[in-house]
């Protein structure tokens, strides 16, 4: 029997999920599987991968063949190289604990890799949401400014109105005061 380690697709569509298995190579990709030995979510930024390290190890030790992309995974979580490693201590080049100080050191450097490679995510994001604020604020002041002239504008013909106003007012009364005194003084002669 040809043992395969494959993914096994889960999820909904368009939002894929797989789980990867120890599955007969003649089974279908979604089909009977003889063992479940982790998930490979590729929907994240980096892509999450929970792995069964020891039966992972155990089922290519014994010669079962990953996909191409079980394969990758498999070598990015570092199952290739402690397999290569106990390789070496089988063939008596180094002892098992220079060989998981190796492993140790191996992962240690690969974390570094990731959170530095989180962190300049991170800033980039932060850096765009700065620009955009930036840019919102402009658009904000510019606005903000059209409305103050659109006030100021408005106040000013409302007051120009009322300088108009009072202006006709004071004409109106000016010829009403004008004539009444002159009214009272025609008055007395007729008298």
């Amino acid at each position: 029997m040809a043992t395969k380690i494959r993914l096994q697709r889960r999820g909904r569509k368009g939002y894929a999920f797989y789980s990867i298995v120890i599955a007969d190579a003649r089974a279908p990709r979604d089909g009977k599987f003889t063992e479940k030995i982790g998930t490979y979510n590729p929907n994240t930024n980096p892509a999450t991968v929970d792995l069964n390290f020891d039966r992972a190890l155990y089922w290519v030790e014994v010669g079962a063949q990953p996909t191409d992309t079980v394969r990758n995974i498999l070598s990015r979580e570092g199952v290739y190289l402690m397999k290569h490693l106990k390789g070496g201590v089988k063939k008596g080049a180094f002892d098992e604990a220079a060989a998981q100080k190796k492993f140790d050191a191996w992962k240690a450097d690969k974390q570094k890799g990731l959170e530095k490679i989180a962190a300049e995510e991170a800033k980039a994001k932060k850096d765009v949401a700065a620009k955009e604020l930036a840019q919102e604020k402009k658009v904000n002041e510019e606005i903000a400014k059209k409305v103050a002239e659109k006030k100021a504008a408005a106040e000013a013909a409302k007051a120009e109105e009322e300088a108009a106003k009072a202006a006709e007012e004071a004409a109106a009364e000016a010829p009403a005061e004008e004539a009444a005194p002159a009214a009272e003084a025609e008055a007395p002669t007729a008298e």
